[in-house]
């Protein structure tokens, strides 16, 4: 324990990996990253993950962005992350919070149709009746993307920007209901060989 009080935070942050199914895997990560823009975030990469750290609108903006690129390449991508805002384990170091609420990468990616596949689970901390939360954001999202029951998750196929802004919205709503410290884990897979049947965002 560091003995440090934990005050209400609005830092918003993701610590992800994006694996390409391609040789030339450094390139098409490098190409995604460059292709979008995360000025209004601060972003860190070491050897085993990106965190990327702001305002939650910034957050999912980048990291949306950021998955699309090294999707549309039309290889196999697969994503991992974890969500996170509210104390404990953040700072006030390293954000960029003064920046205002427009998603810089919206525009950009509003056209790109891609079909993808999803699990997230979605964890509540610091009490309440989080069981009703989580049931309760499984049924809003069923408002963006076909939703189905998984072993320790919830699943989740179709657009990728669909997914992506059904995460965001249930995330946002989960920590306006008044979850202290909010997390959620998200794998997603697009191109993958194993998607059976046609593409149904076609």
């Amino acid at each position: 324990m560091t003995g440090e009080s934990c005050a209400k935070s609005n830092i918003a942050g993701v610590s992800f990996s994006i694996h390409p199914m391609s040789d030339n895997f450094i390139e098409i990560i490098k190409g995604a990253i460059n292709e979008s823009d995360i000025s209004k975030v601060h972003v860190k990469t070491d050897d085993v993950t990106t965190t990327i750290r702001g305002k939650l609108v910034h957050v999912f903006d980048a990291a949306k962005a950021i998955f699309i690129h090294a999707a549309k390449t039309g290889v196999h991508v697969a994503f991992q992350a974890t969500y996170s805002l509210g104390c404990p384990g953040d700072s006030t170091g390293d954000v960029y919070m003064a920046e205002d609420d427009s998603p810089l990468n919206a525009e950009q990616v509003k056209d790109i149709k891609q079909y993808a596949a999803a699990k997230f689970s979605l964890y509540p901390l610091g009490g309440g009746n989080y069981m009703d939360i989580i049931y309760e954001q499984i049924e809003a999202m069923k408002k963006h993307v076909a939703v189905s029951p998984a072993h320790y998750s919830t699943r989740l196929e179709g657009d990728v920007i669909g997914i992506f802004n059904g995460l965001e919205q249930v995330f946002k709503a989960t920590v306006e209901g008044g979850s202290s410290h909010t997390v959620m884990t998200v794998s997603i897979s697009a191109n993958s060989p194993s998607h059976k049947g046609d593409d149904p965002i076609e």
